[in-house]
């Protein structure tokens, strides 16, 4: 059966035996990293001042992986993903904060760390909706935060503050690095983004 021209496999530029000892090894450690963090959305109590907001965003496995999911966008996709992101960041916040609520939403925030990933690994094959996916996976978690946060300006800039810290460091070390470890951190990414939904539901 040809391969359907709307789909092609993702190839990482790496020798093929290297990747198949790789990827299993690094896919199997952090699987068991991510199952000794479980309950994988349990975040701490947000507080009120700068400090807390600082720290809010890191006490999510599954937010500070989208950080670094969005880092790797930025840095794979170009840095005009970061927009959307943006976009994402403050009509999530707002719907959040204002009350708003998904069924599932951690399970959905989990997948949405999977999401990043492939979309990651698709490259431009799927650049028309990157942005557009990106931006919805950032509303989710943002809209989390806007239901755990106070409302108080100085967490909320604490909370802006991690996060650019995150995605800066994410996307400036990849943009030095190789195609093939971006794509490493992108395969872990939907890969861990899936272990947390498992997590999520259990």
């Amino acid at each position: 059966m040809p391969p359907s021209r709307y789909f092609r496999p993702v190839t990482f530029p790496m020798n093929r035996r290297l990747s198949n000892q790789l990827l299993p090894a690094a896919a199997a450690g952090l699987g068991l990293s991510l199952l000794s963090a479980l309950p994988a959305s349990a975040h701490g109590g947000a507080g009120a001042d700068l400090a807390s907001g600082v720290t809010h965003p890191l006490l999510g496995l599954d937010h500070l992986l989208l950080l670094v999911g969005v880092g790797t966008a930025s840095a794979t996709l170009g840095t005009q993903v970061l927009l959307f992101a943006l976009a994402g960041t403050v009509a999530g916040a707002l719907f959040g904060s204002l009350g708003g609520a998904l069924p599932g939403a951690e399970v959905i925030a989990a997948l949405a760390v999977s999401a990043v990933g492939l979309l990651v690994l698709q490259g431009q094959r799927l650049s028309q909706v990157a942005g557009p996916v990106l931006a919805a996976a950032v509303a989710v978690h943002a809209m989390l935060h806007g239901q755990e946060a106070t409302g108080s300006a100085s967490w909320w800039v604490g909370a802006a503050v991690t996060a650019v810290v995150v995605v800066g460091a994410t996307h400036l070390a990849l943009s030095r690095s190789s195609a093939r470890v971006a794509a490493i951190v992108a395969t872990l990414l939907s890969l861990g983004g899936g272990v947390l939904a498992l997590g999520a539901l259990a």
